[in-house]
């Protein structure tokens, strides 16, 4: 799949692999989640009010747009956190349990 970001320089860094909803992804050492994931052809979540994908928004961390997840469950901003060798990110919502223990 195209990426919605094209890399135009500095291909010489390491490759790092890492996991998003599932499917394995390879970046470059020093890219940001958000440059990876876009690069791959992939969005960074889906709209709350439509069927669409989001691929960020203001691309330096002063929105709220690009949240992901770590498998911790951690809240991680897409667009300023560096990516890590063996990392595995969601871009779904988290889901709430909100029955009650009888």
């Amino acid at each position: 799949m195209t990426g919605r970001f094209r890399r135009l320089d500095v291909t010489d860094r390491a490759p790092v692999r890492l996991t998003v909803d599932g499917s394995e992804i390879t970046a470059l050492e020093g890219d940001t989640l958000m440059v990876a994931m876009l690069s791959s052809g992939l969005a960074l979540r889906s709209a709350e009010f439509g069927p669409e994908r989001r691929a960020g928004f203001c691309l330096m961390g002063a929105c709220q747009d690009c949240w992901v997840r770590d498998t911790q469950g951690n809240a991680l901003r897409a667009c300023s956190t560096v990516v890590e060798n063996g990392q595995s990110i969601s871009t779904q919502p988290m889901t709430a349990d909100w029955s009650v223990a009888p």
